[in-house]
């Protein structure tokens, strides 16, 4: 669009402001004194237009706003309104707005359909309207626009019912008050009637001018300077990348400027590539083609311009907006200007402007289009009367703007002809429209004359290298017969029937050229070279399918029509069927009867299988049937017009080729024949192929002599020699063919009489037939509404009628957390199964036949499936009944019968039985219901005597009956029996009331007839008891056999119970370990972890297999490695604080400390299988291997850094983490007690601080640096021994195998490779960091986990997770011994630093700055180091570790308290009693003496009760989280409390396991002298006090534990969200891709490159980009306009997921394809969190990646 569209008349007043305040003032007065406005109006754009579009190469688009509006718009507007623009259109504004809301729809914007209140599915809402009207209460659909389309609130012929949203309704604020709209005054008026003109004129002369260097004279003032451009139009066949090259290499720009070029011209149409002379311009013109042309491409579209000209056309697009903003204004505007571009010049041929612009329209850039649509939209559709006066003019030039667009090569929206909906839809305009300007036939027309090319010599359409771009565009004016049609008239005039039939006529023509079109023959002997191209011709017949249906519905609604438009039809099938066929007959007896026909074979002659006319005829002759207007027929077609064998010839010829199709005799046909085939029965075009062939036929049976039309169809079907006496051929494919043929025959009988369910065949509703659709498809399975619907065929309102009856019929079952719901079939439905329902595809009967038949058998009864009885033919049809029981149906099932019973085994099938079988109980079921409706004598349908007559006078004849008998004993046919029995007692049913109804005369009825009856009942009987006695007996037999099995399974268990009892110990390793602490409880109810009561470590002998090369192995230290696949990630799930912005690289980060916001850990993830190190690396290689050779396959996953697929599950994985056994140790509780005496925290922390400053001094020496200093202050006695920490008990280091040391190091170093984003260095000093990083934050992930999902801490772990954190945790303490001892302990020194401050290290952090679970796992873990010696490689021994876990945890629990009652225990009480408890007492004197050491800065005031509430709550995650460490790290087993979830049971049960007293201000007062001096260091840090004084935010205990964004529970409200968002990098109004982050609820704009980032020197976009930052990488998205969630990771990977959004029936709506209404599935949103907690992030990926390979084509990079 024009610059600052947006900025509107308003609007730019404000700009020009006071500044120009006089000098407008003045033009306007000097622009009325001169009353020739025109010429004063042309020469002020001609002085001022050129000056202020000058710069077109860069242009400062504010700039040039201000000036247009002080130059031109603002004096412009001064004089039209006489007033101040602001205060004039402010009272216009405040007087009122129309009712109609106008709103146009960009491309992707959500629109509203309502289904119960809209006219037709083109009715629509805007967001706004829709959310304001009853509809939001309806069943609604939502849809994605494609741009172009308008709302219709407030259009009363759009909606049955509430046609105003509550925005527009009269009385609403800002709409118009009682008098509809504010009045201009005259003088306004008046002033409109001279600018619009002069407006106008110039906006259309500038659009269509045509000239490249001059203007008309009355704009050309000036001297004329030589300033051209080279200007480059758009197109839609060039790419992006072509015309980016294309500029590149001509005009030798650089990349950034030809991308801005060719975006500018994608969305504006046109651009200005380069200025200059025209010599210059006119060279880079030539140059522009040269390059963009190629053999298969024209050259692209470039023009020179003067600078002039291109202002002005600038400046006319400008002009055009403003009016597009005062048209809102008010409707005097809209009026005056419809007038002006509707005056025709008297006496001139030209057409009006508005007609000049759309007759221009195709030639206009993308630009200009859009501004003039958009007037269009606010003038006069806005306006009823106008946009009736505009429609008339758009069919005026109908053909010509519709061949126009099929020349074009801009999308159907950027066309003038796509408003053709908003008229043609609206019922009163479109009947106007037919009656006066005969709109079908118009529209019909246009059809013919724009596909000329694809007519053969037979003026018959063949589309044989047809364009496909050319024929989606003739859609387009199929598309508008379809929305001239959509509503059907209830008022005919004697003009509207006249008009109508011309149309329909005309359509016949369209038909005419279709009938029999792109006939085909039989390839024999060779293979087709080329398939010929099918697609087009079923494309345009599906086009054509509801507008056909239209076409018969609106003739159906008069009498007269109907017959008139029947005669016309079967006077052009007429045309098309005796076109040269030649006058031979050949003769055809069989049973006495004699058939003259045309000779033809489908098999040799040509075939088509395309006949709309004689499909048309069938459905007016049932629309005929159902009015009863059939009576009057031969008023119009007198009965030897007819010709009813004519009619029935192509239909059959049709069904004929679908059967020899099936018989394989076109195999050589290739396949778009099969393909034709599919779709003639698909559920897209049946109704109008296949159905009405169908249909034809009964026709044909109807009004001919049954035998007659059997001979026909036995001729047709090439199977006259079948039914005489057979030749014996040994031609097995011969024989096979034939017995296809005539499998399908006969099915085509049973449909030709059985299927009755059309309105008109016979007295069936609409609702009755879907209802048997319904039916039949859940007769095969129970499916979901989606799936339903698709087989379902659309009305021309593109709805099925499902919801109306589909609860008569099914129940509905909800879904689960995956999968959808489904319907089940009602039981009562099920007796409605037609096993040869007409609409089953082959496998879809044989799936139905099986369901029913399984389930009659659960049901134990017998497995008939008769026909269910059909309704009644209509009087029109009546006859069809005769073919069951006419001679020749009679000989083809005995024929049939009789073959099978001769067991000629070649010569039938038993499909082919069924059939015959089929066709019995039809004959015999009609013969019953017409003896039950009326007295025998009146009955002439004669079928019970027919089958029981002799097939001839031979001695050896059969009848039906006795056939039927031999049928039960023949063995092939067991399948067939419960049939054949059901068909014989129909048969004895039929007879006895044939006899009973001759007898009636007769009082007392033959008892004969009565034990007759009785013996059918009591064979019956038999046959059941036998068969109960059967199922009994196989009973009897399941059960002993299972017994023998179960008494083997005991045997070989006792005789091989070791093996067994192995195979339990390994399976069942958690198990073991359950029933060992059980039994432990017995013995020691010591559940301690820490300190000298420590409970006895349960390690158990552990064997695992691997599972690679299957070998058993038990795991020890100094045996070769086994290892658990692992995949390392970095992680975002507890982040505190997402705004923090996370470092992508971590070349200089410090990794030692981790923040309490918890902003980025690293956490690792096993899926729990085992392998041996060796067996892992060999396959790892193989794997590489495998890739190298692959090169051109893109992988799932990156093997360069170190990823793989799990050989089991097909997890990915990025390394193996180590299995190090558990090393088991005792406390002897006597030395543990001598130990007791004497080490106290003060002693311990003193030997400690000795030996840390021993070594010390010691590495000092060797470095030049100052060794960190120690204040000893109040520390006692300080001569103690640099050993003295070896005192309480040493032993040897664990010596590990070599192999188990290579994976220590190489799991470390991925964890510090992925950890850090760095590349992969063994000898780097942070691996020891990450590697307790990890441990520690991916136990905070799974104790976050435990809580949420409400679990307890033990024993509700996966085995996956219980072996991975088992691994883990085991590992972290054993990769100490790969690292330097020296450099472990700088680092604990550096971690005790935080506890200890009176250690001076540089950069500690203060003690709100770090989180205490991190630093307990690192001085736990780092501890050992201090044991460490020249000579021996030393570590503690049980009881000096035991101590060494008890201090050091009690240290940090110490050190956390005060960071939760620092940070927590702030906020002011609430009302509640005060408990003076002792835990109360407790907290409020460490208050008082936290009070003192921050010199007041922390009130006291806080109640003790608050306090120790927010320490007790705060605490939990951490104590749980040490439990869960020491327990892993130790092998102590919890208590009881611990396995099962209880609020208080569980802190009590943590502080024992952890050696706590309960109230742990106890900690305190026991440690006081100890503790005293590090309180009052903690408190006076510098960071701390600022925290109290409120400059800087503490994070709270416990910390929220995240979950994924609050969602609406209604998906509009989301789809509103998207409307509202503006992309903040982007000034044009395009629609863009909005999508939702559901980790943070930031929206951002996807896939568009003005959002793209440039990180680290790659382009990626938002989405991609925002990721690294919220979730490290890995993040889900909701695409909202989709309705699909997306998951990424990295720049390269990504999947879609299913949204937590389901409709009505329990189904997503991906793409919004469906468009119900849609809401929350909590269940599925919660699985969506959890799959983020539990990190299945990348698994999710992977896994869906290796599925669905089609992605890998997406560049998630710019995702």
């Amino acid at each position: 669009m024009a610059d600052g569209g947006d900025g509107g008349a308003g609007a730019g007043v404000e700009a020009a402001g006071g500044r120009v305040s006089a000098q407008p003032q003045e033009r306007a007065t000097w622009w009325d004194e001169r009353f020739d406005f025109q010429t004063t109006f042309l020469q002020c754009l001609a002085k001022h237009v050129p000056n202020t579009y000058s710069a077109e190469m860069d242009p400062l688009l504010e700039k040039q706003e201000e000036m247009v509006q002080a130059t031109i718009l603002y004096p412009l507007e001064c004089y039209l309104f006489g007033e101040d623009p602001d205060i004039f259109l402010e009272k216009l504004q405040q007087s009122g707005t129309s009712q109609l809301c106008g709103k146009v729809f960009k491309g992707g914007e959500t629109t509203y359909s309502c289904r119960d209140c809209a006219v037709d599915p083109t009715c629509v809402l805007c967001m706004d309207c829709f959310q304001n009207s009853i509809h939001k209460n309806h069943r609604y659909k939502m849809h994605s626009s494609t741009g172009g389309g308008f709302c219709d609130c407030g259009d009363t012929e759009a909606w049955k019912a509430g046609p105003l949203c509550t925005k527009h309704e009269p009385g609403a604020s800002g709409t118009a008050k009682e008098n509809s709209e504010y009045q201009l005054n005259e003088e306004v008026m008046e002033h409109s009637r001279r600018v619009f003109p002069s407006v106008i004129k110039y906006i259309v002369d500038m659009l269509i001018w045509e000239e490249e260097k001059e203007l008309p004279l009355e704009l050309a003032v000036r001297e004329k300077a030589d300033n051209y451009y080279c200007v480059l139009f758009n197109d839609e066949h060039h790419s992006y990348d072509h015309v980016i090259y294309s500029l590149q290499r001509a005009l030798g720009c650089e990349l950034g400027e030809a991308q801005l070029h060719t975006t500018a011209i994608d969305k504006e149409g046109r651009r200005a590539v380069k200025a200059g002379h025209y010599a210059s311009c006119q060279e880079a013109k030539e140059e522009i083609k040269r390059h963009s042309e190629n053999v298969s491409q024209r050259p692209l579209h470039v023009e020179v311009l003067h600078a002039d000209v291109m202002a002005h056309q600038k400046f006319a697009l400008r002009l055009g907006s403003w009016l597009n903003k005062l048209m809102s204004y008010s409707s005097d505007f809209r009026q005056i200007f419809c007038q002006i571009c509707l005056k025709e010049d008297a006496g001139s041929e030209k057409p009006c402007f508005i007609s000049k612009l759309m007759l221009w329209d195709a030639k206009l850039h993308k630009g200009a289009r859009k501004v003039l649509h958009e007037l269009i939209f606010s003038s006069f559709f806005m306006e009823m009367e106008y946009k009736k006066l505009f429609a008339v003019e758009f069919v005026k030039y109908y053909k010509s703007l519709q061949k126009e667009y099929i020349n074009d090569d801009h999308d159907r929206v950027l066309s003038v002809t796509a408003l053709s909906v908003q008229m043609f839809t609206v019922p009163t305009l479109a009947r106007h429209l037919i009656e006066e300007q005969k709109v079908i036939t118009i529209i019909t027309e246009t059809l013919l004359e724009v596909l000329p090319e694809y007519l053969d010599k037979n003026d018959k359409f063949n589309f044989q290298g047809y364009s496909q771009d050319k024929l989606n565009r003739v859609y387009a004016v199929i598309y508008d017969l379809r929305y001239v049609l959509i509503s059907k008239p209830t008022l005919w005039t004697d003009r509207l029937r006249e008009r109508f039939l011309e149309g329909f006529v005309s359509f016949l023509r369209i038909l005419t050229c279709m009938q029999g079109m792109e006939e085909i023959k039989r390839q024999i002997g060779q293979h087709i070279e080329v398939d010929p191209d099918w697609e087009a011709a079923i494309a345009i017949q599906m086009q054509l399918k509801n507008i056909l249906l239209m076409f018969q519905e609106w003739c159906a609604c008069d009498e007269e029509l109907l017959l008139k438009a029947y005669k016309e039809c079967h006077k052009a099938v007429m045309r098309c069927s005796t076109n040269g066929r030649s006058r031979e007959k050949t003769v055809f007896h069989l049973c006495g009867h004699t058939l003259e026909s045309r000779p033809y074979r489908v098999s040799t002659d040509p075939v088509s299988i395309h006949l709309p006319l004689s499909r048309t005829l069938a459905g007016l002759h049932v629309r005929l049937s159902k009015t009863g207007t059939i009576s009057r027929l031969h008023e119009f077609v007198s009965p030897e017009e007819f010709q009813v064998d004519l009619l029935v010839e192509y239909p059959l010829r049709c069904l004929v080729l679908v059967a020899q199709v099936a018989a394989e005799m076109w195999r050589r046909n290739g396949l778009s024949l099969i393909s034709q085939v599919f779709y003639y029965q698909d559920v897209k075009c049946r109704e109008e192929m296949y159905d009405k062939d169908i249909i034809m036929l009964q026709i044909g049976a109807s009004l001919m002599d049954p035998n007659h039309f059997l001979l026909l169809i036995l001729q047709r079907y090439e199977l006259a020699d079948a039914f005489k006496k057979m030749k014996p051929t040994k031609d097995q494919d011969l024989i096979k063919q034939c017995n296809v043929l005539i499998e399908e025959m006969l099915q085509i009988l049973i449909y030709v009489v059985g299927e009755r369910y059309v309105p008109g065949v016979s007295n069936v509703t609409k609702e009755d037939v879907i209802m048997r659709e319904i039916i039949h498809l859940l007769c095969i399975e129970p499916m979901a509404h989606s799936a339903i619907t698709k087989s379902l065929p659309e009305n021309e309102n593109n709805e099925t009628g499902l919801e109306n009856v589909i609860d008569k019929v099914a129940t509905f079952k909800k879904p689960g957390v995956s999968g959808h719901g489904v319907y089940e079939l009602k039981d009562e439905c099920l007796k409605e199964f037609n096993m040869f329902f007409y609409h089953y595809t082959k496998t879809q009967h044989s799936k139905a036949e099986h369901t029913q038949k399984k389930r009659r058998k659960q049901e134990n009864r017998d497995e008939a499936l008769p026909p269910p009885p059909p309704p009644d033919f209509s009087p029109a049809f009546s006859n069809v009944v005769r073919l069951l029981n006419c001679d020749i149906m009679m000989h083809i099932m005995r024929t049939i019968l009789q073959r099978a019973v001769e067991l000629e085994t070649h010569l039938w099938t038993e499909a082919m039985i069924q059939m015959v079988l089929h066709l019995l109980s039809l004959g015999l079921l009609e013969e019953q219901q017409q003896l039950q409706k009326s007295p025998e004598e009146e009955v002439t349908f004669d079928f019970y005597h027919k089958a029981t007559r002799m097939g001839s006078s031979a001695l050896n004849a059969v009848n039906i009956l006795m056939l039927l008998e031999k049928l039960k004993r023949v063995p092939q046919l067991e399948a067939q029996k419960d049939t054949v029995s059901w068909i014989l007692q129909m048969f004895d049913t039929v007879k006895r009331l044939r006899e009973k109804s001759s007898l009636a005369t007769v009082a007392v009825t033959s008892g004969s007839e009565v034990t007759k009856g009785d013996e059918t009942q009591s064979t019956q009987d038999k046959e059941k008891a036998e068969r109960k006695r059967k199922a009994e007996a196989a009973r009897l037999h399941r059960q002993k056999i299972m017994a023998q099995m179960s008494a083997l399974q005991r045997n070989f268990i006792e005789t091989h119970k070791l093996l067994y009892e192995n195979t339990l110990e390994m399976q069942g390793k958690e198990d073991a370990l359950m029933e060992e602490e059980s039994m432990s409880l017995a013995i020691d109810c010591s559940k301690i972890a820490l300190g000298p009561k420590r409970g006895p470590s349960v390690a158990e002998k552990e064997v695992l297999t691997c599972i690679l090369c299957q070998e058993e192995q038990e795991v020890k230290l100094e045996s070769a490695a086994m290892v658990l696949s692992a995949c390392v990630q970095k992680s975002t799930a507890l982040t505190q604080n997402r705004s923090r912005i996370l470092e992508l690289s971590g070349d200089t980060l410090d990794p030692l400390f981790m923040h309490p916001d918890l902003p980025c850990g690293t956490h690792t993830g096993s899926c729990g299988h085992v392998m041996h190190a060796a067996c892992w690396q060999k396959y790892f290689e193989a794997m590489q291997l495998n890739f190298r050779q692959r090169l051109h396959v893109e992988q799932i996953f990156d093997l360069e850094n170190g990823e793989y697929l799990c050989p089991l599950c097909k997890s990915l994985c990025n390394t193996v983490i180590p299995i190090v056994p558990l090393q088991a140790q005792k406390i002897n509780s006597e030395d543990a007690e001598a130990v007791a005496q004497i080490l106290s925290l003060a002693r311990w922390l003193e030997i400690v601080i000795v030996r840390i400053s021993g070594y010390s001094v010691k590495n000092a020496k060797g470095e030049k640096q100052n060794p960190p200093t120690f204040i000893n202050k109040g520390m006692g006695n300080s001569a103690l021994e640099f050993h003295s920490i070896l005192s309480f008990g040493v032993q040897s280091s664990a010596k590990y195998s070599s192999s188990i040391k290579e994976m220590l190091i190489l799991f470390a170093t991925t964890i510090y490779r992925v950890g850090l984003k760095v590349a992969p260095n063994e000898a780097d000093y942070r691996i020891p960091m990450m590697t307790w990083s990890t441990c520690a934050f991916t136990i905070q992930c799974i104790e976050n986990l435990l809580e949420t999902e409400g679990k307890p801490l033990f024993g509700s772990l996966q085995n996956r997770q219980h072996s991975g954190l088992k691994a883990l945790v085991q590992f972290a303490a054993a990769q100490r011994t790969t690292s330097p001892q020296v450099l472990i302990q700088k680092h604990l020194i550096r971690l005790l630093g935080v506890l200890l401050p009176n250690f001076k290290v540089e950069d500690t952090p203060s003690l709100l700055e770090v989180d205490m679970f991190h630093i307990l796992v690192g001085v736990v873990l780092s501890f050992p180091s201090l044991y460490w010696e020249d000579a021996v490689d030393l570590q503690p021994s049980s009881i000096s570790s035991a101590y060494n876990h008890l201090y050091l945890f009690h240290l940090t629990t110490l050190a956390h308290i005060t960071q939760i009652v620092l940070s927590s225990a702030t906020e002011s009480p609430t009302a509640r009693s005060h408990e003076n408890s002792e835990e109360a007492c407790s907290a409020q004197s460490f208050c008082k003496e936290v009070c003192q050491y921050t010199s007041g800065c922390f009130s006291q005031d806080v109640p003790g009760w608050l306090v120790w509430d927010c320490v007790k709550k705060g605490i939990m995650p951490y104590l749980r989280c040490a439990a869960l460490f020491f327990h892993y790290l130790l092998g102590v087993s919890p208590p009881e409390e611990l396995l099962q979830v209880s609020e208080e049971g569980q802190f009590k049960a943590l502080c024992s396991y952890l050696s706590l007293p309960t109230n742990l201000f106890l900690l305190f007062q026991e440690y006081w002298d100890t503790v005293n001096p590090l309180l009052q260091r903690w408190c006076a840090d510098p960071v701390v006090l600022s925290c109290l004084k409120g400059k800087s935010i503490a994070v709270r205990y416990p910390r929220k534990r995240n979950s994924l964004i609050e969602l609406p529970e209604d998906y509009s409200c989301l789809l509103n969200q998207a409307s509202q968002f503006r992309c903040p990098r982007s000034s044009d109004d395009e629609q863009k891709h909005p999508v939702l982050c559901l980790f943070c609820g930031a929206m951002l704009c996807s896939q568009n490159t003005c959002c793209q980032e440039l990180v680290n020197g790659e382009e990626l976009g938002a989405c991609t980009s925002h990721a690294l930052q919220c979730g490290a990488g890995v993040c889900m998205f909701l695409k909202i306009r989709e309705c699909k969630v997306v998951l990424i990771e990295g720049k390269t990977r990504g999947c879609l997921y299913p949204a937590p959004y389901l409709d009505e029936y329990g189904e997503t709506d991906p793409g919004l394809k469906r468009g119900n209404p849609l809401h929350l599935c909590r269940e599925r949103y919660r699985k969506l969190h959890l799959l983020w907690q539990q990190h299945c992030v990348i698994e999710e990926i992977a896994r869906s990646q290796e599925t669905n390979q089609i992605f890998f084509g997406f560049n998630w990079q710019l995702l």
